[in-house]
């Protein structure tokens, strides 16, 4: 693909400054202590059914531009500005073109949905604008040419074969309906979980059906159908309103979903009762269980209110604290050329993985967990690959 050569519950407002700063993006501009202000972008989905999601990633930058500016020996201070999609496709160019006109925003971490990102990178491939999605997981987005898109987390190619290699091999289902919501990330992962399954043998019913508010009709076309499993490929609102459709019709199979559905909201707004035993996917560990990320987590909660990390949170911190790293080796030449450039080679240990990339813009390395609802809330049962082996 033609690569570049190197490659509501918060007040949404239209740019959050998480210093004290005037703004400033290639050392012009300097803060009330003399440091350089640097300004990055977040775009996502910071309103709609499905704001969690965006939440969770948002907070992670916060987090990560608290401590940025708190550390003393940094030489730069960093400027948040947000800009909401509500994950569509149809508001993603506008989300994006507000961060590319502010010529002060040097990169941006996001979007997030995939239907959103795949909608945005044109806009930014013309602009020369770094964007690094911490959670858009369609495996053409890499594909597509565009010349300034990275993501930190695997595309659906993997965590699609992992989901299906767990409901085949651990969860024994011989027959499982995929169901997905008809956007880009749930066309995606179904299309990446479903040949694995029948790689396995296991009988595969597929549907896809947009998003609705009531799901009576297609709960009863999956009953009808006799499946071990569903597997839905989409986020967690429709999820839960689908769970709870099929657990009143008396759905006695197992219930999966992947990464969009998976945070706490999905259990509340389906109902603890409804939603236990639920299985959920992701290529995404839970830094809440993890000693490692313990710091983390410390932190993200002081920053954000007494808040815990959610699904993205991690990655998006992440994302951050890696570019931090690119404007402290570009020293008094920051600008949108040469963060683009130099963010090709970024070698940053973060809490998720090892945020190293590939030609193509992919993430190299990544492992694909599962979690499942148990007692009213979500808990990780482990690598898949591991559980696999046990």
């Amino acid at each position: 693909m033609g690569r570049r050569p190197l490659l509501g519950a918060i007040a949404l407002a239209t740019a959050v400054t998480l210093s004290a700063a005037a703004c400033g993006s290639s050392g012009g501009d300097s803060s009330s202590d003399g440091k350089k202000t640097i300004t990055i972008g977040f775009q996502g989905v910071l309103s709609g059914d499905n704001q969690q999601l965006g939440l969770n990633a948002l907070y992670g930058m916060r987090t990560a531009v608290s401590e940025i500016n708190a550390d003393p020996s940094s030489t730069f201070e960093l400027k948040l500005v947000e800009s909401d999609d509500a994950g569509s496709p149809d508001q993603g160019p506008t989300a994006a073109q507000k961060l590319i006109d502010n010529d002060k925003i040097v990169a941006v971490v996001g979007p997030m949905f995939s239907g959103a990102t795949k909608a945005s990178e044109p806009a930014y491939t013309q602009a020369g604008l770094l964007s690094v999605s911490p959670s858009a997981t369609n495996p053409a987005l890499t594909t597509l040419g565009f010349k300034t898109f990275y993501r930190v987390i695997a595309p659906d190619t993997v965590q699609g074969k992992a989901a299906a290699d767990y409901v085949a091999g651990v969860l024994k289902a011989k027959k499982v309906y995929s169901l997905d919501d008809k956007s880009d990330y749930g066309t995606g992962l179904s299309g990446a979980l479903e040949p694995e399954l029948k790689a396995k043998g296991v009988e595969v019913v597929h549907d896809g059906i947009n998003p609705t508010k009531d799901y009576t009709s297609e709960a009863t076309k999956i009953i009808a159908s006799s499946p071990d499993a569903l597997y839905y490929s989409g986020y967690y609102a429709e999820l839960a309103l689908l769970t709870k459709a099929l657990k009143d019709k008396g759905f006695t199979g197992k219930i999966i979903s992947g990464d969009g559905s998976l945070d706490p909201q999905y259990v509340a707004q389906a109902g603890a009762t409804a939603a236990e035993g639920s299985y959920l996917t992701c290529p995404c560990g839970d830094a809440n269980s993890d000693p490692k990320a313990a710091p983390f987590v410390a932190s993200y909660k002081k920053v954000n209110n007494g808040v815990k990390p959610g699904t993205y949170s991690g990655e998006a911190y992440d994302a951050t604290k890696a570019l931090a790293t690119v404007f402290k080796q570009l020293g008094s030449d920051v600008s949108r050329d040469s963060v683009l450039k130099a963010f090709a080679g970024v070698n940053y240990q973060g809490i998720t993985k090892t945020i190293s990339f590939e030609t193509n813009g992919e993430v190299k390395g990544s492992n694909v967990y599962v979690y499942q609802v148990k007692n009213g809330a979500i808990t990780v049962l482990g690598n898949i690959a591991d559980l696999i082996k046990s």
